[in-house]
């Protein structure tokens, strides 16, 4: 077995207990968690090509998945599930789960890996993550990963739900022909956690407030109110 650069025997260990899965060659995992702007070698490469084909693993596995657990749902409703489940946002909260940030390698003009603008670069990660446990040791294997950290949130009673800023648009059109306005009423907290609070107004209906760590993530907030307390969605068991 190969051993990477960059991270001791120890981390690597630790890493490979969080993943679930023991690299033959471990170079496939460091390429997995190397951002392009840590300037490595083109032998030595980063993650993007690698999370190309982690998309569709993640893809095929998810879509068996569901197709397994609902097995009554019609194509619209899997289709929601699906595009949820591989959404940025939740392969990030796989990260997070997984805490990959401390892993991770970047250069150093990319900071704080955990802040919410960088959702994206741990949604990556966790892709080309998935490619390397193919590459390493099949599909089987892969399979594995994903069905350990995504089972659980597919079988969420909310994961059928659309985009709630699309389901509030189209709601806001058909009822009250009109569309809903989004204004942020506040920001505050220091640069690297920042707090958005938006409102969310619709001509005829009483308006709702949002607030999270990012603009649009505040916007979704707000508009899930509305859906929720105008009997469009059911609230969910946390709801306020």
């Amino acid at each position: 077995m190969k051993k990477a650069r960059g991270l001791g025997e120890e981390d690597w260990k630790q890493l490979e207990a969080v993943i679930g899965h023991s690299f033959a060659e471990r170079e496939r995992l460091q390429r997995a968690l190397t951002h392009a702007s840590a300037h490595v070698s083109k032998s030595r490469g980063d993650y993007e090509r690698m999370e190309f084909l982690g998309d569709r693993v993640l893809g095929l596995c998810v879509a068996e998945l569901l197709f397994s657990i609902y097995r009554n749902a019609t194509e619209g409703e899997l289709s929601v599930r699906f595009n949820q489940l591989v959404s940025a946002e939740t392969c990030a909260a796989v990260a997070d789960e997984m805490e990959l940030h401390r892993y991770i390698r970047t250069g150093a003009d990319v900071k704080a890996i955990t802040a919410s603008n960088m959702l994206n670069v741990r949604a990556d990660v966790v892709e080309s993550l998935i490619a390397a446990i193919y590459l390493d040791a099949g599909l089987e294997a892969a399979r594995g990963f994903i069905l350990r950290f995504w089972t659980a949130r597919a079988s969420r009673a909310d994961g059928a739900r659309r985009d709630a800023k699309t389901e509030l648009q189209e709601w806001a059109h058909a009822k009250h022909s009109a569309s809903p306005i989004y204004k942020v009423a506040e920001r505050s907290g220091p640069d690297h956690d920042p707090r958005f609070t938006v409102i969310v107004e619709i001509p005829g209906v009483k308006p709702e407030t949002g607030t999270d760590r990012s603009k649009r993530a505040a916007e979704q907030v707000a508009a899930t109110k509305i859906l929720e307390r105008e009997g469009i969605w059911a609230k969910t068991p946390d709801a306020n």
